[in-house]
């Protein structure tokens, strides 16, 4: 009778109840390393003598070695979890989570907002300063405002400047150790009237208004260019205008817009309608498939679509009768995740990605797909990038990688299809710990890169500003932001330590949309067999100055994230995740917030009883011939069309 009553003590002794980990709420600045600590204890709160530890950064914003000591590498909070488990016995795996917070380096320059050279005496602004570390981090030290002719202009110490008298000066902004210089010449005030153009304008919410204003004199001489100072209002309507003029209305309504010169000032009266461009979605076709599926392509030939999934298959469609569409055919390959797949341009060659191989080969496979609803895998890319691979991009006989073990990107040869090569490696170097890439896009010889914590990164891969090529990847320009302040939403709600960085880039003309994913610092307790909730704004970069990228407007829907998007002439396609698939109105010049602005056009939750879950999780969409191919992790393809718009109703 003892040896059941002993087995049960010993098993009783390796229960883990629960995982202490410490220190807890710690601060690390950016490059520095804190050594964490973690025990497990049973239901009676007493060490659990044979438990082992294992550590991971769960926000993805640093690096953990086996000794629980966590290198910080980029800022924000970040969520260390210790897992600990008694080797051997199932079942015994439990979790612990502490929170450090990660500072930005310090202040290395101050960007100032607006710049003006030229002012009349009696004019005001307010100058807006942001300080950012050396790896381009927005900080949030207190600046301070200093003028070097306080007869000519003054600052206050929250930036608001006046020119008091004909003359020069200079401002300056501090931040910590950072300076920032701003030179003024002051012009005498011999204003009369100040004119603004347009006189009135007739627009729709979200439309954009370049406004400008001239000071004359007596003689009605202009007196050149010099700072105005803009400012709108409306009874009950919501707009903007920026320094330069840039006016844009998210409600309709109409809005007074008054330009200041030296004391003189001058308004006009834009009349904002609804956009009105909202329009139905038709479910043209469905293929229900049994596991989760990953993205979409369709074959340049338009005959058949290749859906990835979160598996080890891709499948191919016949789609030649959207309404009809099936599986023919498809590629099996060891791996728990095929992310993505894309094709040549010429069609006769694609590219599929893999992650989570049995045997740890994982990389990129090579198929033939110049029978396109039969393709043939014909060889395998694993020497540099065995760890995984998340997305991949074909362009020009190249694939442009992501290698997740460094988090560098990596360039493969395919123009052999059998004998794939490496040729080049490119990565962003403020620190290895935390550094991922997610998603890569090639344009016209710049590649786009979405770098997580690195926010868009932007190379020349053969276009020739900075001497780029597939072999030979050159730098031209950055634009991060700040991932923590943008989603104050998610931690107010769920907590700091969540996971969110820089997910995808698209380039259409003088814009790249840039998409974030982002997921709450832990799961809904209880939930079963359902979607945790996703988030995520999608940022239109102005890349009219390519090596100056800046942000000019944003959509953020409120019921999910952007996961992948596709533009199409005036229209952009999304994945939603647990939000279904939409399509946004992106005509014309942007700016502003594009969801208040009435830009969303349609949408639909990517659900029926066909899906293997009963819950939408819109992957991303594909748009070919009119029809939208949204692929749904939870149930399958779908194959959708806009309806033509609707008439006014006289």
């Amino acid at each position: 009778m003892w040896l059941p009553a002993l087995l049960s003590l010993v098993v009783l002794q390796q229960q883990i109840a629960k995982v202490e980990v410490q220190p807890s709420g710690a601060e690390v600045p950016v490059g520095g390393k804190l050594q964490f600590t973690a025990r497990a204890l049973d239901a009676a709160g007493q060490p659990v003598p044979s438990a082992q530890i294992g550590w991971y950064d769960s926000a993805m914003q640093g690096q953990m070695d086996s000794t629980g000591v966590f290198t910080a590498g980029y800022q924000g909070y970040s969520r260390v979890t210790a897992v600990a488990y008694v080797p051997g016995v199932q079942g015994t795996q439990v979790f612990g989570t502490a929170l450090v917070h990660v500072l930005p380096e310090p202040p290395s320059h101050i960007a100032l907002d607006p710049r003006p050279a030229r002012l009349v005496a009696g004019s005001r602004l307010t100058l807006s300063a942001t300080p950012f570390s050396r790896h381009g981090d927005r900080r949030s030290d207190p600046v301070t405002f200093a003028s070097s002719n306080p007869r000519v202009a003054t600052v206050t110490n929250d930036g608001r400047l006046r020119a008091v008298a004909a003359g020069r000066a200079t401002i300056t902004a501090t931040a910590g150790p950072a300076t920032e210089t701003l030179t003024l010449q002051v012009l005498p005030n011999n204003i009369v009237r100040v004119a603004i153009e347009p006189g009135t304008s007739t627009v729709r919410t979200g439309d954009v208004v370049k406004f400008t204003a001239t000071a004359r004199t007596a003689a009605g001489r202009s007196i050149g260019d010099v700072a105005i100072d803009w400012a709108v209002s409306a009874g009950s309507g919501v707009s903007e205008i920026d320094p330069s003029g840039t006016f844009v209305a998210e409600l309709a309504g109409d809005y007074t817009v008054t330009a200041s010169i030296g004391g003189k000032e001058a308004d006009v009266v834009v009349h904002v309608a609804p956009r009105e461009v909202g329009r139905g979605i038709e479910v043209r076709g469905r293929v229900p498939i049994t596991m989760s599926a990953a993205e979409v392509w369709v074959h340049p030939s338009g005959t058949c679509a290749y859906l990835s999934t979160i598996a080890d298959r891709v499948y191919a469609i016949d789609i030649t009768d959207v309404t009809h569409p099936k599986i023919v055919d498809s590629m099996m390959t060891n791996a728990r995740i095929v992310n993505d797949v894309m094709t040549t341009e010429d069609g006769k060659y694609g590219v599929f990605s893999r992650e989570g191989a049995s045997d740890r080969k994982n990389g990129i496979v090579v198929f033939d797909a110049s029978n396109p609803c039969h393709p043939k895998p014909v060889s395998a890319y694993t020497e540099t990038v065995s760890g995984g691979v998340h997305s991949s991009y074909v362009y020009k006989g190249h694939a442009y990688i992501t290698d997740d073990a460094t988090g560098s990107m990596r360039v493969i040869d395919i123009q052999d299809p059998q004998h794939p090569k490496e040729v080049a490696r490119w990565q962003t170097e403020q620190t290895e710990a935390g550094r991922y890439l997610h998603d890569i896009m090639v344009v016209d010889g710049l590649a786009y890169l979405a770098y997580w914590n690195d926010g868009l990164v932007i190379l020349d891969v053969g276009n020739g500003m900075k001497g780029g090529s597939p072999t030979n990847p050159q730098f031209v320009s950055q634009y991060k932001y700040d991932l923590t302040a943008t989603y104050a939403r998610v931690w107010q709600l769920f907590g700091q330590g969540f996971v969110r960085g820089t997910h995808t880039a698209w380039r259409q003309g003088r814009y790249v949309f840039v998409g974030d994913e982002v997921y709450a610092a832990h799961p809904y307790k209880g939930l079963q067999d359902g979607n945790n909730l996703t988030f995520g704004r999608l940022h239109v970069i102005d890349v009219s100055d390519i090596t100056k990228p800046r942000e000019v407007a944003w959509y953020e829907p409120t019921d999910g994230g952007v996961h992948n998007v596709w533009v199409m002439g005036d229209t952009l396609y999304l994945g939603n995740y647990q939000g279904g698939a939409r399509a946004v109105d992106i005509s014309g010049e942007l700016k502003g917030d594009l969801l208040r602005e009435g830009r969303e056009m349609s949408w639909i939750l990517t659900v029926d009883s066909l899906g293997h879950r009963r819950a939408p999780f819109a992957w991303g969409a594909v748009v070919r011939d009119g029809n939208i191919f949204v692929a749904d992790i939870n149930t399958g393809l779908w194959i959708l069309r806009l309806e033509p718009k609707q008439q006014a109703v006289p």
